[in-house]
């Protein structure tokens, strides 16, 4: 299946060229560009895209709030038909503007991807984010999530109370996850089948309303189940 793609970013040239490398791909459609985040919003409601490469500082409007309106619930719940799609976002960043990450995340991003990664690092984050997964592998993503977990105090009331919805072993799970473990790492370490992690994750997000990783990390550190430098 192709994947459809809009790029969001204040810089032609960056749009320009990542639109070139991810149209070279079979199974991606870049199907339109934005130059600041108010417009990014207007048209991933208008093409309806899969992917949206959303670079965090922009004029008129930056990537995190745009992202948040992207992916907020329709009012009301909105409608089958148009109402329910909300796509992946992947924010684009560099290392001067650490201090968003976690916000975007927070925002329900779905990663983030440094502006400098190689070309094949670009397509691959598309298609890992494409798939429904979180873009958490890289070390410096979680580094970045622990130190911003630092700065806030654990959760207190209702983020802890929702871990009670979770089973022994789904909170084992969700610890692992939050400490960047893949499913193949948290099924050696806890010596389970990979699928039956997966299942577990998807029931962790289930149970927890949670779109992704992404959040299940976020969501980990602000109740208090896992805290930086554990």
């Amino acid at each position: 299946m192709t994947t459809r793609v809009i790029i969001v970013d204040d810089q032609a040239m960056v749009r320009a060229g990542f639109a070139a490398l991810l149209a070279a791909q079979s199974d991606i459609d870049v199907v339109g560009e934005a130059p600041d985040g108010a417009q990014g919003v207007e048209l991933s409601r208008r093409t309806r895209p899969d992917v949206v490469l959303m670079d965090v500082r922009m004029p008129e409007m930056d990537g995190i709030e745009a992202a948040r309106r992207i992916l907020a619930p329709p009012p009301g719940g909105g409608d089958t038909a148009r109402g329910d799609h909300r796509p992946r976002v992947l924010m684009l960043t560099t290392f001067d503007v650490d201090d968003y990450v976690y916000e975007a995340l927070r925002a329900g991003a779905s990663g983030f991807l440094l502006k400098d990664a190689p070309p094949a690092d670009l397509i691959s984050a598309v298609r890992v984010v494409a798939s429904g997964d979180a873009l958490l592998a890289p070390s410096v993503t979680r580094r970045l999530i622990a130190d911003f977990a630092r700065q806030r105090p654990a959760g207190r009331g209702r983020p802890a109370l929702r871990l009670k919805a979770l089973t022994e072993r789904e909170t084992e799970v969700l610890t692992l996850v939050a400490r960047g473990l893949s499913n193949a790492e948290i099924a050696s370490t806890l010596v389970l089948a990979e699928q039956t992690v997966k299942t577990h994750v998807s029931r962790v997000l289930t149970k927890l309303d949670l779109r992704d990783r992404a959040q299940a990390v976020v969501f980990a550190y602000e109740s208090g189940l896992v805290t930086p430098g554990e």
